[in-house]
């Protein structure tokens, strides 16, 4: 991060989205603020707020995919969640601070994956130690841990007098790595890892927590131990997956996770508007300003008690997102309102952005149908007048159903290769060209009938 200029960041994010300059420059200088934050003076770095945005513009224009392109970028700790599954404090439903849990169990899985590949080399060699000992035991060993495989893997290597030597076990590691011994069979006890997932209702709704019960009593369970008879390859891989979970120091995991989701963490709250209810809403609105209520010491800053600790939220950064048809960022709280210093209008996509979203990202969706395409041996050519009238008929229906933005461009593109993508396996023809007349045949038809556009299209 610390490399990445403001005009760097927009620079990336304009390989996989088009358009919306405004939206990438504030998120590119939120993102830059955070590095500024780390080099002022220690006494001023806590008193320095994350800024706040919120992305407003119809659904299918960006917003998410913005987001999500900075969390990778950066390797940032990210978290996706509609504001309008959370409900009031006392409701049955979802509690707002479940999104902070939530962020906190994702960075941890994925530190946890990380360190564990970093202990991967260390764990196989384990693994082939544990692998070479149930292949060829001590001569006091227990006859239950001997297979017929396992004996008769004895009897090729083993010298008359029946005594292990150092060369019979490096003779039996030689056969191992090159392959002979992956169709033997052997008995692994591997421990079973399973946690049960316990829901609890509590006064802040309903959350399920992972709850290990042996952890909790101590050593009154006993481990629970599985025996299964496995290929050699598959004892080795299920031994090393083992011995890389018993490397891995979880403390350390833990601790380093938590500082990164409170020093670097996004928060994505989609659908912010749905939560922004009129003054004297009732009904089933009734808990709208209280999830905001709930909310904002979130946002604010406050600290939440997750099971692996208590976790900051003053410097996670918060993108709020909504279409705001129905409602207005004024109509939030004033006290969130005044969270999010930040608000960006995105522009609506037209035909010009769609034929450039066909074309132009590392992810263009005319690449993808024809990466898909080409592992049956079918090459798909998409001609100009093609891709142009495809983006024309985007727009129409957008214009005149429901505008969902760039997500109707799945919608056609499915519909117009339906046929090539049922027949691709038995096409002979290895070739096919998508011209206008061709888009016309299939797709005229569906748009000029309204009633039939809008439910296929």
């Amino acid at each position: 991060m610390s490399n990445l200029k403001p005009s760097e960041i927009v620079k990336e994010l304009d390989k996989y989205i088009v358009g919306q300059d405004k939206a990438k420059r504030s998120v590119a200088v939120a993102l830059r603020n955070r590095w500024r934050r780390q080099q002022v003076p220690e006494e001023l770095r806590d008193e320095i707020a994350p800024k706040n945005i919120i992305l407003i513009g119809p659904t299918g224009v960006g917003k998410t995919e913005i987001a999500r392109r900075l969390s990778k970028m950066t390797d940032s700790p990210f978290s996706k969640v509609e504001a309008s599954k959370f409900t009031e404090v006392g409701y049955v439903g979802r509690d707002v601070e479940s999104m902070v849990r939530d962020l906190v169990e994702l960075t941890i899985n994925a530190f946890k994956v990380q360190a564990q590949e970093d202990v991967k080399d260390k764990a196989a060699q384990i693994a082939e130690e544990r692998m070479l000992d149930l292949l060829l035991p001590k001569p006091n060993a227990h006859p239950a841990t001997n297979s017929d495989e396992t004996k008769e893997v004895q009897f090729e290597l083993l010298t008359p007098g029946h005594e292990e030597s150092s060369s019979t076990r490096e003779k039996l590691r030689t056969m191992l790595r090159k392959g002979k011994l992956d169709n033997r069979v052997v008995d692994v006890d591997v421990t079973d890892r399973s946690t049960p997932m316990v829901e609890i209702f509590s006064n802040v709704g309903m959350e399920e927590m992972g709850i290990n019960f042996k952890d909790m009593l101590g050593g009154m369970f006993p481990k629970s131990i599985k025996r299964r008879r496995l290929k050699v390859p598959e004892a080795l891989d299920m031994m090393a997956q083992e011995e890389a979970q018993g490397l891995v120091d979880m403390d350390k995991v833990v601790k380093d996770a938590i500082a990164r989701v409170e020093q670097a963490g996004i928060i994505f709250l989609d659908e912010i508007d749905k939560i922004a209810g009129k003054n004297g809403t009732q009904g089933p609105d009734v808990s709208r300003e209280g999830v905001q209520r709930d909310l904002l010491p979130i946002v604010e800053g406050s600290t939440v008690t997750t099971k692996y600790g208590p976790v900051k939220t003053d410097h996670i950064l918060f993108i709020g997102s909504g279409a705001f048809h129905m409602a207005k960022p004024s109509d939030l709280i004033p006290e969130l309102q005044g969270r999010f210093p930040i608000r960006v209008e995105l522009n609506s996509l037209g035909q010009k952005e769609f034929i450039r979203i066909l074309t132009e990202p590392r992810n263009a969706l005319l690449l993808q149908y024809m990466a898909l395409l080409r592992t049956e041996g079918v090459d798909v050519v998409f001609e100009d007048d093609a891709v142009s009238e495809i983006a024309r008929m985007a727009e129409e229906v957008n214009d005149r159903t429901e505008n969902i933005g760039a997500r109707r461009l799945h919608t056609l593109m499915e519909r117009l290769l339906e046929d090539v993508l049922f027949d691709a396996p038995e096409m002979k023809q290895q070739r096919v060209t998508i011209d206008k007349a061709y888009v016309d045949e299939k797709l005229k038809e569906i748009k000029d009938d309204e009633d039939l556009s809008r439910y296929i299209l």
